[in-house]
């Protein structure tokens, strides 16, 4: 033993010898266990059913790169059809935008910082391109990272008005064509709550505008102790409404409604100046007349409403002169909560209020002539009605309809053609009017408009130098028709011209192979004269889309764009058109893509498989081809080619059909439709040997995650489902969905059958739910997701629920969409890719 001398020291080095030694091992045990951590935490995550809000997660760097990608730029033709505008689209936005303030009033999301529409996709930059001469110039005079919106050439082509959003307001903005230099139109607040941008008045001396008043005051403030409660009332009458989001809830939502919605007129000059027309109020809409002498306002009034959007609220339908006086109020409408859902049933009154525009002033409208309802029968559903200002007598009746009113273009006093639809049998019908004497209306077109290889194709039109779009008209009286060429070979779109007394067609272009080239307009002279040159967008499988003018006559092809191939990583994927039959003779088809160097000799890969239901009454209809074998994939977050860049096999919208012909009702049938339908498409592409039983995953948006959702209740086909922003129990949406016109009452074992949510228990693959947790659309309210999870969870499924912060039914922020696509990368790496053959090829209950 030491001495006690010693013994001291020697315990104190014993001691420190001790402390460095158990610090060393808790050293190592603690960054071993950060380093397990952080290895398993991406598995950990997916095991553990995860309560808490989770950091944002980055995927595989190959998908962050084609999120990344520069967008193409948007472009829009001069009215004068001699420039190009080239507008800039920006990376993502930051899940910090999305956090902004927001409120939801109405049916509208709105900031109450700048009044404008929240979640707007703005440009960042404008550049012009003479046809021309193909000269490219950069537009200066732009403020530092602008967001560029509403953007709309005047009609002389000498300008191009457009606003940019500040955080604290909206400004209009002006573009000196000649110059390439922009500047600020003048100093005031937009506000665009309504949603209606500055439009143009005809002589392009200024524009209408919707500005924010000068003594609005702040915001009402909300009480914290309510006055009483909020009570609505049913007075016996059918009353039935579809299910709507964002809608005003109570007395101080309707102040803040008023406070934020209300705008007033003013008409903006060139040159700066500023005219305030007539009173406040909430302006719903104004278009100044093809003249340029009155301008169309409506005008939203109380009483407001707790269960139906702004569009349906009271308005009145005015005409002001451009001093702001009104001339004429065509109709004062009531709130409109009695609308039947049937499809086809409209609300009475004026509806569908235009300018006619070949003429200088003169309206027109259409009433329904059967109460609106599409369940009464009639031989006659809609007239067309049109009055000429000072708007004194009676107006004129251009077209009695039998089905219901869906369109009109307007040529000259001799031709306008007037097209009527009817949902209940996909009838389309087109008449030719001479709006100056109406007579007896000659049909033009009459076809089921599910039919895509009969569509002739849409009137061809120009913007006149009111800058009004018109027929375009030739020398001999034809017409020209634009279409996609629908055909069992795929999308060939055409131009043709139509004669104007036969109705016989000559083709003057078809988009040869292996090319997909659509016209997009056809070139006129300054009176609006037929030329021979074909502006037209073309494209290839390898080569991007570019603009082109072509020559008719010659045959010369000159291109005017040069954008690149924003994602060349992908370069060389496959692409096939594929075409199959289901079990009961519906013929099917789908886009099959596999990966960049893939040969069959490497056997089976594995595969997603996104689609999105459709309803047909025709069986003939629903096998037809759509979208061209030649077209370029423009690969981004959003589009299930992305998955390529990780090694699988994509099945891109394969045709899921539900039809109901005759008097049946396509979703009797849903759940069986749907199931031979994913059957035929496992059948086809195990069949060629691109993947196998067991390695395939299903997934979908919206109704396709719906989809999603039925058939891993009601199928083996699948080793598991993505399902992103779904609604899964029908019952929350009783008044109709999708393409089901009859209520829960009237149809419940339909909407028990296709209800996902009722079918929980039968769930046995793997499924993971997105959802943002601010979804605006009709019917998929974030807690379709959340409850659906419950009844999975509680059945003892595997299954991941991700609810994305701030994100509404599209999301939008770049940490959202990266994040989305972390856990599509993970969920498919657990699930398919690892998988073995395990799943069994054949329908039926699981």
């Amino acid at each position: 033993m030491p001495s006690e001398p010693l013994r001291a020291p020697l315990v104190l080095v014993l001691a420190y010898v001790r402390s460095f030694v158990l610090s060393f091992v808790r050293s190592c045990v603690l960054s071993f266990v950060r380093s397990l951590v952080f290895v398993a935490f991406a598995v950990a995550a997916l095991a553990a059913p995860l309560a808490a809000q989770t950091p944002y997660q980055v995927p595989s760097q190959e998908l962050v790169d084609v999120v990344d990608a520069p967008s193409t730029p948007a472009v829009s033709l001069s009215p004068d059809q001699e420039t190009l505008l080239l507008m800039e689209i920006p990376s993502l936005p930051g899940i910090a935008e999305l956090s902004e303030p927001e409120l939801k009033l109405a049916g509208v999301r709105i900031s109450p910082l700048n009044r404008g529409r929240s979640r707007t996709r703005p440009f960042s930059g404008l550049r012009l391109l003479a046809i021309g001469s193909g000269e490219e110039r950069a537009v200066t005079g732009l403020p530092a990272a602008p967001r560029i919106e509403n953007v709309r050439w005047s009609p002389s082509s000498e300008w191009v008005a457009f606003t940019i959003s500040h955080r604290d307001r909206i400004e209009p903005w002006l573009l000196d064509v000649g110059g390439a230099r922009a500047r600020r139109l003048a100093d005031v607040a937009l506000n665009l709550t309504a949603g209606t941008a500055p439009t143009w008045l005809p002589d392009s001396s200024g524009l209408i505008a919707a500005v924010a008043p000068l003594d609005l005051g702040d915001p009402p403030a909300e009480s914290p102790v309510p006055a009483g409660p909020v009570i609505e009332v049913s007075d016996g009458r059918t009353a039935p409404v579809r299910t709507y989001q964002d809608l005003l809830e109570d007395p101080h939502d309707e102040a803040l409604f008023d406070h934020y919605f209300t705008s007033r007129l003013a008409r903006l000059t060139v040159d700066g100046g500023i005219e305030r027309l007539g009173e406040t109020g909430v302006i719903l809409s104004y278009d100044p007349s093809p003249s340029g002498e009155h301008v169309q306002v409506e005008i939203v009034h109380r009483p407001y409403s707790y269960r139906v959007p702004i569009h349906r609220f009271p308005r009145r339908i005015e005409v002001w002169s451009t001093s702001g006086r009104v001339v004429h109020q065509l109709a004062d409408l009531p709130l409109q909560e009695e609308v039947p859902i049937t499809f086809g049933s409209v609300p009475t009154g004026p509806r569908s209020v235009h300018w006619r525009a070949d003429a200088p002033s003169t309206l027109v409208w259409v009433d329904a002539l059967d109460g609106g309802d599409a369940r009464v029968e009639a031989s006659e559903r809609d007239r067309v009605f049109a009055h000429a200002a000072p708007f004194r007598g009676q107006p004129s009746v251009l077209a009695t309809l039998g089905l219901r009113f869906a369109g009109a273009a307007w040529g000259d006093d001799e031709l306008a053609l007037i097209t009527e639809t009817w949902w209940q049998t996909r009838r389309l019908r087109t008449w030719r009017v001479s709006p100056e004497d109406p007579g007896s209306p000659e049909l033009t077109v009459d076809r089921s408009y599910e039919d895509r290889y009969s569509d002739p194709g849409q009137p061809e039109s120009w913007i006149d130098p009111r800058g009004q779009r018109v027929l375009v008209i030739g020398p001999q009286r034809e017409t020209f028709r634009i279409g996609q060429g629908a055909s069992p070979e795929g999308d060939r779109p055409f131009l043709d011209r139509v004669d104007p007394e036969t109705g016989e067609t000559t083709r003057l272009f078809r988009s040869e192979a292996p090319h997909y080239e659509l016209p997009l307009q056809l070139l006129t002279t300054a009176d609006g004269a037929p030329t021979d040159l074909l502006l037209t967008r073309r494209e290839s499988k390898t080569e991007p889309p570019n603009y082109f003018v072509r020559d008719l006559e010659r045959g010369d092809l000159r291109q005017l764009t040069r954008f690149t191939d924003p994602t060349p990583q992908l370069t060389g994927l496959q692409k096939e058109l594929i075409r199959y039959s289901r079990a009961d003779g519906v013929e099917l088809t789908a886009t099959l893509y596999t990966p960049p160097g893939w040969e069959p000799s490497q056997g089976p890969i594995p595969m997603l498989i996104w689609a999105y239901p459709r309803e047909f009454k025709s069986a003939d209809a629903a096998g037809q081809v759509r979208d061209s074998p030649y077209r370029f994939d423009r690969i981004d977050e959003w589009s299930p080619l992305i998955w390529l860049a990780k090694g699988y096999a994509v099945l891109d919208d394969p045709a899921m059909p539900i039809v109901g012909e005759g008097e049946v009702e396509s979703n009797d049938t849903y759940v069986e439709q749907l199931t031979a339908s994913a059957q035929a498409a496992v059948d086809e592409v195990v069949r060629r040997g691109v993947t196998e039983p067991g390695r395939i995953a299903i997934g979908g948006h919206s109704y396709g995650a719906f989809m999603t959702a039925n058939l891993l209740a009601h199928s083996d086909l699948f080793a598991a489902g993505i399902a992103r922003s779904g609604a899964y129990n029908r019952t929350l949406t009783p008044f109709g969905f999708q393409a089901e016109q009859r209520t829960f009452w009237e149809a419940p074992e339909v909407y028990f059958a296709m209800s996902p949510f009722m079918h929980a228990d039968k769930v046995n693959e793997p499924i993971l739910l997105i959802h943002g947790i601010m979804d605006n659309n009709s019917g998929t309210f974030p807690i379709q997701s959340e409850r659906y999870f419950a009844a999975l969870k509680g059945h003892g499924a595997t299954a991941r629920l991700v609810m994305l912060p701030f994100e509404s039914h599209g999301y939008r922020a770049r940490e959202s969409l990266l994040h989305m696509l972390w856990e599509q990368e993970a969920w498919l790496d657990r699930h398919v890719a690892k998988s073995g053959a395990t799943a069994s090829s054949s329908a039926g209950s699981p």
